[in-house]
């Protein structure tokens, strides 16, 4: 520093005239980055008054503080000199002896000839037409990946100060960032200039000279003429409008035969924040997934051609642009004008309207001569889980394996269209799209519209007959059928002896009763349909045949 003592007084051991300036520090400040040189423009404020206190002059009273230059006559000479070296808030007492004062002649009626004047000052600015924009980056993210460069669009928080310290003006206080385009003259020419190679995250202290600033005129009753300006920056986002969507794949599975395409439709979960890491909204906290179309106008631009390409299970960042999001407007309360966005999506499954079961076989047996089909009664094991490995239900929780008639609406659509073809002891894997499964409503511990993923096993098969018949012939039937049903040849069966009939023809291979129910059941239901007088038996003329055209041959059922 240039005066770190008190001037001496000239002759300070006896008394006599001053010979030159006398510079009390009295506060100075713990920080003084720098200190007034010649040829620096200066503001302070003052009060003037005679060595017995009386006051002649004072900048506080105008309103006004004093702007110069120091070191080129512009001030009175002891000014000059007793401003050089001071600080910002530093505050000096300069008693100025009359020859560097006004001297012997005065200043008209408010200072006499030959006057010592004393002047209490406190500097609020130095600045020098060699000065330009200083930069201090306080805090940045550990990864920068890009900057700030001129056209794009940024959108900041700050707090200005004079260089005293004094505030002017803070976003914080508004409760909202300032946003604008950089480096195309809407800004002034030091914050155009200051906010240049800025990360998203980084704060940084913008000091703009008064001639980079609002110059001579200042701003209002808020900034002062010719003060330099000093800027908190904390950059939240930035964009530019020439960006696309940005991706980052964070996680692809090992096997991926599908990806999504436009028109498909998908469930994932997702994480929605800012640029600078706060969030505005996540599907985790609600417990379910986002489900929609794809590349069909039901999410935002942005969000719509992000979602393609993607494989189940996939997770990957995307960033949005706010003219491929909620633009200048925003949305609510959520989402400010102007934002870019970042979600991290996990993709559960998708699916397309028009997509049929899959079917893989993991393990059939050599031997496969009967497989299943509609009709069939049959005995399987499953276990069922949503494409991300989640388990819903398993036959395992239960007692004895699940029985079920195929074709006959006892299972979802899918399963049921699964289960068909199979062996006994064949394994397979069946991918169930929702619209053959639960479909958008869901169902016990079903998401809305999940695709489900089975894992099947085919225990037993019973073969079958048609929806609506207890008995069928496999072949034709006896032609006669009577004096074959007649096994003693007495012109009369009773119930026994038709029940002995049809039991040979099951044995037989030649005719099949409706499995999974009671035989004998059956069996009476049948004598009882053709003992048409009650009698308990019955004869030739009761016995009626019904005829079902089945691919160009007559199958006889039901006697």
């Amino acid at each position: 520093q240039l005066f770190n003592v008190v001037f001496a007084w000239v002759g300070f051991c006896s008394p006599g005239p001053l010979e030159d300036v006398v510079i009390d520090r009295y506060d100075i400040p713990r920080v003084c980055p720098r200190e007034v040189q010649t040829g620096d423009f200066v503001r302070y404020h003052y009060n003037g008054t005679f060595t017995d206190g009386k006051k002649f002059d004072s900048s506080h009273e105008r309103g006004a503080p004093f702007s110069g230059q120091v070191g080129l006559g512009r001030l009175i000479t002891g000014l000059d000199r007793g401003v050089q070296g001071m600080c910002v808030n530093e505050r000096r007492k300069v008693t100025v002896p009359p020859h560097l004062a006004y001297g012997s002649i005065g200043a008209g009626d408010v200072i006499p000839a030959d006057t010592v004047l004393v002047f209490d000052v406190v500097l609020l600015d130095i600045w020098n037409t060699e000065d330009k924009v200083q930069t201090r980056t306080l805090s940045k993210p550990e990864s920068c990946k890009r900057l700030a460069e001129a056209t794009d669009f940024i959108r900041y928080h700050y707090n200005g100060t004079l260089l005293n310290g004094v505030p002017f003006d803070s976003s914080h206080s508004r409760n909202g960032t300032y946003d604008t385009y950089v480096g195309m003259g809407y800004l002034i020419k030091g914050m155009d200039e200051g906010l240049i190679g800025m990360c998203v995250g980084e704060t940084r202290t913008i000091i703009i000279p008064p001639f980079l600033a609002y110059e001579e005129k200042g701003y209002g009753t808020v900034i002062p003429s010719q003060a330099t300006l000093v800027f908190e920056v904390f950059m939240i986002d930035l964009f530019n409008p020439k960006d696309d969507i940005a991706v980052v794949v964070k996680e692809v599975p090992k096997t991926c035969t599908r990806k999504t395409v436009v028109g498909d439709y998908i469930r994932y979960h997702y994480n929605g924040t800012f640029q600078d890491g706060s969030g505005f909204d996540t599907s985790y906290q609600r417990n379910s997934t986002y489900n929609t179309y794809i590349g069909m106008g039901y999410v935002i631009q942005g969000m719509d051609k992000a979602l393609q390409g993607l494989c189940i299970g996939e997770k990957r960042r995307v960033i949005l642009p706010p003219h491929m999001a909620y633009g200048e407007k925003g949305t609510g309360d959520i989402i400010p004008g102007s934002a870019v966005l970042v979600f991290d999506i996990h993709v559960i499954d998708f699916h397309n309207p028009k997509d049929l079961i899959e079917i893989k076989v993991t393990s059939k047996p050599k031997k496969c001569n009967l497989t299943s089909e509609v009709d069939d009664l049959i005995q399987y094991r499953y276990n069922c889980s949503l494409m991300d490995g989640t388990l819903l239900y398993s036959s395992d929780h239960y007692e004895k394996a699940p029985i079920t008639t195929l074709g006959a609406n006892k299972v979802i659509e899918g399963l049921d269209e699964g289960l068909r073809g199979m062996c006994v002891g064949e394994k397979r894997v069946v991918i169930v799209p929702p619209h053959l499964g639960h479909g958008e409503n869901g169902a016990k511990g079903v998401p809305s519209s999940a695709v489900l993923h089975f894992e099947l096993e085919l225990l037993d098969l019973q073969k079958g007959v048609p929806d609506g018949y207890m008995f069928v012939w496999l072949g034709d039937s006896p032609d006669p059928l009577f004096p074959a049903m007649d096994l003693n040849k007495d012109l009369s069966v009773p119930l026994e002896e038709f029940t002995a009939f049809i039991n040979i023809q099951v044995v037989e291979g030649t005719g099949r009763l409706r499995p999974g129910m009671d035989a004998d059941g059956i069996i009476k239901d049948m004598f009882n349909n053709q003992d048409r007088n009650r009698d308990g038996k019955i004869v030739a003329e009761e016995l009626k045949l019904k005829v079902e055209e089945d691919s160009d041959k007559a199958r006889h059922e039901e006697l």
